[in-house]
């Protein structure tokens, strides 16, 4: 039984494993099955993603190649119009010139036809001529032969010889000539004289009108537009120090009015104003205005203006266009940007006078070159009337002799004013050109070069004392600000100095109203703090 049950068991246990794999093989068999057709349904997706794809890249290109036909026939098209335009240009050029030559054909048969009839009529008088001197020759026979019995005829009568008649009537014709030489000589003079008058004028007139310039005549003031109200009390300071330290420091007058949010100052000087107005409007920028403040921008205004000084004097150099002029004659001249002659800038009066003098030359073909130099430096000794004693045009004819102009530009500069005699005609260009140039309307002004002169001989009477280091002349002369050696003059020589300049200016000026006389004496200690 026991075997039996063993046999039944491993039966069963063979049977088992036989279903056990049956089962197991079908169930790999479905999903392999399963698998395959996942991967042909994958399969199927691709292909149909790519046969999609396809199609786009074939509709792509047949855009890409409607788009390269529209532009090949736009192309096309657009050569054949070139093309079409080019040709129709050239046709018009061709039938443009066709025609040229063929009014330049006719014009050459014109012309040759009127060369062939003056050839005939040259002909005819050239045979008339021919016929004329056969018969004038005939003529100049029967006149000698004629003359000769004449002459036999007046020998017999007068009972002189021919010699002695020639020489008595040569005598009166010799007479008769010199009295109508010296009458035509006299109206060949002066019609020579007023043709160069009428010439002059012309060329004058012409000159004047091809340099037209306007005049603007510069003020004694300069106003200063603040950007508040407040900003003038910052300006006068605690108990005005720092408008007095202002003033001292520049030497110009600072006028604080009831005008809204502006203030004024007053000088004769531009330069020393023009100094003071940069000063000013860095301070209101600056914001910070205290006396230590006010001489820091004070040297830095100083060196502003000078290097505007060297600025404009490059630029009129430029602009009258001379080359190879010495650097201390370009900061000279760029110093007449500040001056003024008669309300008159004097470096426009200057650039005016080249320009003037420049076209007068080449009118009368001189060298326009030394002509313009000459003009240009005409007036430089008035950026000097400070430092050298002397009219103006012989200190500029020096100090532009030092430095190595020429004696034309020398003698030109030196002449202008007839100070000395002119020896050229560019001096005499000069000359009329300063002239010209001061003759037009609103270019002078007499009462304020007078004015000019009454602050220069007023700071000039001041100077003139010992122990004076600095004069200001401000409030239109209305006030000689005087600043002494402290260690030269003393408080009591002070009160006595004062009184001395204002004794003085009463004596030798002519002035209207008042002149106040202020003898400042200031002693600075400095020490460092380290």
């Amino acid at each position: 039984m026991e075997l039996i049950y063993g046999i039944v068991t491993i039966t069963l246990m063979l049977v088992a494993a036989g279903v056990g794999f049956q089962l197991a093989w079908r169930r790999a068999r479905r999903e392999a099955q399963a698998r395959i057709e996942a991967s042909a349904a994958q399969a199927q997706q691709t292909l149909e993603q790519a046969r999609r794809e396809t199609e786009q890249l074939q509709q792509q290109r047949d855009q890409l190649q409607r788009e390269c036909e529209t532009l090949r026939r736009e192309a096309s098209l657009q050569a054949r119009e070139d093309a079409h335009k080019i040709i129709e240009q050239a046709e018009q050029e061709a039938r443009e010139k066709r025609a040229e030559i063929l009014r330049l054909e006719q014009r050459l048969l014109q012309r040759e036809e009127l060369l062939e009839h003056r050839f005939e009529l040259l002909e005819q008088k050239e045979h008339a001529l021919m016929e004329r001197e056969a018969l004038l020759t005939k003529k100049q026979g029967e006149l000698r032969e004629l003359m000769h019995q004449r002459r036999f005829e007046l020998e017999r009568i007068s009972g002189m010889s021919a010699e002695q008649a020639r020489e008595i009537l040569l005598k009166e014709v010799r007479d008769e000539i010199e009295h109508e030489a010296v009458i035509l000589a006299r109206q060949i003079e002066d019609d020579a004289r007023r043709e160069a008058e009428r010439r002059a004028r012309e060329v004058i007139l012409d000159t004047v009108q091809r340099c037209v310039v306007d005049h603007v005549a510069h003020n004694t003031i300069t106003v200063i537009h603040l950007p508040s109200e407040d900003i003038k009390g910052r300006i006068i300071g605690r108990e005005g120090r720092n408008i007095r330290h202002f003033e001292h420091v520049t030497g110009v007058d600072v006028v604080i009015d009831d005008t809204p949010e502006a203030v004024v100052l007053s000088s004769f000087e531009p330069i020393r104003r023009e100094i003071a107005r940069i000063t000013l409007l860095n301070l209101i920028n600056d914001g910070r205005i205290h006396p230590a403040r006010i001489e820091e921008e004070y040297e830095r205004a100083k060196s502003e203006v000078e290097r505007r000084i060297w600025q404009t004097g490059e630029e009129a150099v430029l602009q009258v266009g001379l080359t190879g002029v010495h650097p201390e004659i370009v900061r000279t001249l760029g110093k007449l940007r500040y001056r003024t002659s008669y309300a008159q800038n004097v470096l426009d009066h200057s650039i005016e006078v080249a320009t003037l003098a420049g076209l007068l030359a080449a009118e009368l073909k001189l060298d326009t070159r030394t002509v313009k130099r000459a003009a240009l430096f005409h007036d430089i000794g008035k950026a000097l009337e400070n430092t050298t004693e002397g009219p103006h045009a012989l200190v500029g004819m020096e100090f532009l002799r030092r430095y190595g102009e020429s004696e034309i530009v020398c003698n030109a500069v030196g002449a202008h004013h007839h100070d000395i005699e002119p020896t050229s005609l560019e001096a005499h260009v000069v000359i009329v050109a300063d002239s010209i140039s001061a003759a037009r309307p609103g270019a002078r002004r007499e009462s304020l070069q007078q004015y000019l002169r009454r602050m220069q001989e007023l700071e000039r009477i001041a100077m003139s004392f010992d122990g004076v280091e600095k004069v200001y002349a401000i409030q239109a002369g209305r006030e000689v600000r005087v600043l002494v050696k402290p260690n030269e003059v003393d408080d009591l020589r002070s009160h006595q100095l004062a009184r001395e300049i204002a004794h003085k200016i009463q004596s030798e000026l002519e002035y209207p109203g008042q002149v106040k006389v202020t003898v400042i004496r200031e002693v600075r200690a400095h020490h460092v703090a380290h």
